[in-house]
């Protein structure tokens, strides 16, 4: 019997629990968003989804503090939460999810490394982030973190009680 795909995982839960998406991603260029919609029947649940590269598009898409971009910057714990806040906000959904990060193979810091990505997820309960380090080649970073995003929210969808990274 063939796996089911993480996508059709998390579809099947949003679908269940009667929830709806709406996904911010900046790294990952929509990957997130490709991977929801190749599950038929993905309009049930996901509501829309914006790519938001530069701090410019983060600000006025997403309202995206101009301060937390400067302070933390556009690669960080509390830009993934504004990220994950604001699309949540803008699509009125029961979800947001977002993704930022550094795919490279430039723009890595000693402090955040090519490979560094935050990822956000907001619900009317709680907003969370989390940091990930990931190595490899540009496609298998945004791969990884499309990946991790959904596995996040798969396990949030399954134990709905707690929002914890690990």
């Amino acid at each position: 019997m063939a796996e089911v795909p993480l996508e059709a995982q998390v579809g099947h839960l949003l679908r269940e629990q009667k929830l709806s998406l709406a996904v911010a991603e900046s790294c990952t260029g929509g990957l997130v968003c490709h991977r929801l919609t190749n599950v038929p029947g993905a309009s049930d649940y996901l509501m829309g989804g914006v790519v938001a590269y530069s701090n410019r598009a983060k600000m006025e898409l997403l309202q995206v503090p101009a301060d937390t971009l400067t302070v933390w910057g556009a690669v960080s714990e509390e830009t993934a939460r504004a990220m994950a806040t604001g699309v949540r906000e803008a699509f009125h959904t029961d979800i947001g999810l977002a993704v930022t990060g550094i795919a490279g193979p430039t723009g890595g810091t000693p402090e955040k490394p090519v490979g560094t990505v935050f990822i956000g997820l907001a619900t009317p309960q709680k907003v969370e982030a989390c940091r990930h380090l990931f190595h490899g080649e540009r496609e298998e970073i945004k791969a990884l973190s499309a990946q991790a995003a959904l596995e996040w929210l798969r396990r949030e969808l399954q134990h709905a009680q707690s929002l914890s990274c690990h």
